[in-house]
């Protein structure tokens, strides 16, 4: 088959529109509990994030396990992920030098993140690797007890209109745009062919 020098430039303009519409953006860090971090009983402290833009995170639940028992602490459902944070008050939490937090979608059991290990102190206590102060511009989640099956979310925020289930696909145009680049190319190669 000789070179055909318009399909081949088709084929490199698709290619490298391909990679230039594509991005990525899938990334859900946990900056704060960072490794060591002690949080005290009857106090409160920040929760922080960063994540993807385009990775169709919209909300978030956030649970807290331990390494060494069995079950979880629902902290709060539906957390809005573009707020980047979110301050917890621990009341009468075991202490423990085990604890994560999983940030999930227990509708569907996605696990986006975890946090990496972090202390609960009891109430009283100094610690040596404090966490951040709270921040006033986001709500405060009241976290109390030990794992309960049984227990609710401490916290459920309201949905948002596009959950994932509801609204426009993220990342659509660039659909649209290797589409119509293609359909282009597959058009240019039969032009050729019937020359």
């Amino acid at each position: 088959m000789p070179y055909s020098r318009p399909l081949y430039a088709c084929t490199l303009i698709s290619v490298f529109l391909f990679f230039i519409t594509t991005s990525v953006s899938a990334y859900f860090l946990i900056d704060e509990p960072s490794t060591d971090t002690q949080w005290v009983n009857n106090e409160a402290y920040s929760m922080r994030w960063k994540k993807g833009r385009l990775d169709g995170i919209v909300t978030f639940d956030v649970e807290m396990a331990r390494l060494n028992s069995d079950g979880l602490v629902l902290v709060a459902k539906n957390v809005p992920a573009a707020q980047e944070s979110l301050n917890i008050f621990v009341q009468d939490l075991p202490s423990g030098d085990d604890y994560f937090l999983v940030f999930i979608n227990s509708t569907h059991g996605v696990m986006y993140a975890t946090s990496p290990r972090f202390s609960i102190l009891d109430s009283g206590s100094n610690p040596t690797n404090k966490g951040l102060e709270p921040d006033s511009t986001v709500p405060t989640v009241t976290v109390s007890g030990g794992p309960n099956p049984t227990k609710a979310f401490s916290t459920t925020f309201p949905a948002l209109p596009q959950n994932g289930a509801v609204g426009i696909w993220p990342g659509s145009w660039e659909l649209l745009i290797i589409g119509f680049t293609s359909l282009l190319c597959v058009l240019a190669g039969g032009v050729r062919t019937m020359l």
